[in-house]
């Protein structure tokens, strides 16, 4: 690829592409689609991933990381965030557990499936996955406390039967999350930025070098226009996603299956950017890039989800389903345990990469087969 295509936004496909899925999502919205336009949706959904990786990539080019993953992780939370809320009020009674489902199969993707498919490349092509355990162990640690905060503790409360949170408590869990995100960004973004930078391997130049280092950095406007066109690729990514899961409602009930199994294929689509964004970054040996963007999503979804919901809760009619049962109790207990001592050496080799995977095919599996 050349540097040219690597630093403007406005090549060919990466102008064309969002904007044919944003058209696609305008005259699917809302309507009974056949299996040729859930089809033609489909590959639309495909190209806006492809296509939101491109534009998150200059403009990550242009301001640097940590704050390039931060972009990225926050605009796909944000209109993730914008459709539960959509959907919850269109639902009633039947989505009460929505958000909890999503929150908690996004922790899942990415603390498990970013973060372990990311060491497994890094540790591929350069033996050892090297990252910052400084910064990585932060993130987990924000991630481990509003989980538990806003996903486990409403099993346990008895202000309110069933495992919900009272008016009170609710309010609390979003002050809290609110609170806990913004003190990350200020600690990944200022006061010790440090701690989230690709760490500096040392290895031979040539052999697997980040080649994007070396190109040339876009210019303000180029990155506004990616930023812009990175937002409308996200807004289809999402919009497609809700605009076929009736079919994979149908799809999904005709199988016998669990109906918490559309809200996993849905994380799985809108997380397909930032997943392909870290597989990318892992591949050019910067892992603690691809950390930075896991861990940020999954704090992201939780910090953001959680006070959105309770500020919906006022107009929103229903029971709000927070706790989690417990085999995903127990799920959350182990990706917390495993991750620390994945973090804690500051390396790690296609074990940990493995266990990772292995603990989201568990959740995968049990979503299937409860």
């Amino acid at each position: 690829m050349s540097t040219a295509t690597r630093t403007s936004p406005l090549t060919d496909w990466t102008l064309l592409v969002p904007v044919v899925a944003l058209v696609a999502l305008v005259f699917s919205w809302g309507r009974d689609l056949p299996g040729f336009a859930v089809a033609l949706v489909s590959l639309c959904l495909a190209g806006a991933v492809l296509a939101a990786v491109h534009h998150a990539e200059v403009v990550a080019h242009r301001v640097g990381e940590p704050f390039g993953s931060l972009v990225l992780a926050v605009a796909v939370t944000v209109i993730e965030v914008a459709l539960i809320v959509t959907l919850m009020a269109d639902g009633g009674g039947k989505t009460a557990s929505l958000a909890r489902d999503t929150v908690f199969a996004a922790v899942m993707i990415t603390c498990n499936g970013i973060v372990g498919l990311s060491l497994l490349v890094g540790a591929l092509r350069n033996r050892v996955a090297v990252f910052n355990a400084e910064g990585s162990g932060a993130a987990l640690a924000t991630v481990a406390t509003l989980a538990v905060l806003s996903l486990v503790l409403p099993t346990f409360t008895t202000s309110k039967p069933g495992p919900e949170f009272s008016t009170a408590q609710l309010t609390f869990a979003a002050v809290a999350s609110l609170a806990l995100y913004g003190l990350f960004i200020t600690v990944q973004t200022v006061r010790h930025r440090d701690y989230f930078l690709p760490v500096d391997t040392g290895r031979r130049p040539g052999t697997h070098a980040d080649d994007s280092a070396h190109a040339t950095r876009p210019t303000a406007r180029a990155a506004l226009a990616g930023l812009g066109l990175l937002l409308v690729a996200l807004v289809a990514v999402v919009g497609n996603a809700k605009a076929v899961s009736p079919t994979i409602e149908k799809g999904v009930a005709d199988a016998g299956l669990p109906n918490a199994v559309v809200g996993v294929i849905i994380a799985l689509l809108v997380l397909a950017p930032e997943t392909l964004a870290a597989v990318r970054a892992a591949r050019r040996d910067r892992v603690q890039t691809s950390l930075n963007l896991g861990y940020g999503s999954a704090i992201a979804s939780i910090g953001l989800t959680i006070p959105a919901i309770a500020l919906a809760s006022v107009w929103l009619s229903g029971p709000l389903t927070l706790g989690l049962d417990p085999v995903h109790m127990v799920l959350l207990a182990l990706t917390v345990v495993v991750s620390a001592l994945t973090l804690a050496p500051g390396r790690a080799t296609l074990l940990q990469g493995g266990v990772h995977l292995v603990l989201l095919a568990a959740y995968l599996f049990l979503a299937v087969s409860p």
